[in-house]
């Protein structure tokens, strides 16, 4: 008899508080409050993100920009020291 009351008391504790209307509302960003303050701070979240993903991918990118320039120049070095090489000299 008690487990049957303590389960009843439960199950209704449990659906007053899952059918609280307070937990329905949407938060600010979701219901389209724009200019509120949790709105404001997801959008710099957002842009300061994109930032750091620029960044990094810049960085990258630079980095294999610079390894191609290094690459090149050493592969001109050496076909030039090879041409060098190659040329017949004159022994007078």
């Amino acid at each position: 008899m008690k487990f049957r009351k303590f389960k009843i008391l439960s199950v209704t504790a449990l659906c007053a508080v899952a059918f609280q209307p307070a937990s329905l509302f949407a938060c600010a960003a979701c219901y389209g409050a724009s200019d509120s303050p949790m709105a404001q701070g997801m959008n710099w979240g957002i842009f300061s993100l994109l930032g750091v993903v620029t960044v990094v991918l810049g960085s990258v990118a630079t980095f294999f920009v610079f390894i191609g320039k290094k690459a090149a120049a050493a592969s001109n070095l050496s076909d030039a020291d090879s041409a060098k090489k190659t040329e017949p000299t004159e022994n007078a």
